[in-house]
């Protein structure tokens, strides 16, 4: 038994017609995916760049006081060499003085230090060839 012709045209416009409403389907839902994408993205960039203006001070700071601190340091340093110079000509200037009030003493200490260093690297060498 055949299809009369006016009977295929109805279900080839019902098949094009339901094609359209499915390629419209799926290009509002695409639309929307499209849409939900964007605005995940620009929620996503908006908390970028807060977190990047909040970061900012934060790095400002840690910065300035790694500065200060490694300054403190230096300060510290420069301080204690001062101290460690100033002991140092105070040491030299007394040992100058004793020197020239006790001549015939320093010349006597001087002679016994150098003898007991001498008898102490003669007795390093020979435990050593030993």
């Amino acid at each position: 038994m055949a299809i009369p012709s006016s009977t295929n045209r109805t279900y080839g416009a019902q098949a094009a017609n339901t094609g359209d409403q499915i390629a419209s389907a799926f290009d509002g839902a695409a639309k929307t995916a499209q849409n939900t994408v964007e605005g995940a993205l620009d929620s996503i960039s908006s908390k970028v760049d807060d977190i990047r203006s909040q970061a900012a001070p934060m790095i400002d700071s840690l910065s300035a006081q790694a500065g200060a601190a490694a300054k403190r340091g230096i300060d510290a340093v420069r301080d204690s060499s001062q101290q460690l110079r100033d002991r140092a000509v105070q040491a030299s200037d007394a040992t100058v003085a004793y020197v020239k009030e006790e001549p015939v003493k320093a010349v006597l200490l001087a002679a016994a230090t150098g003898a007991l260093l001498m008898g102490l690297v003669s007795l390093m060498r020979s435990s050593r060839q030993s």
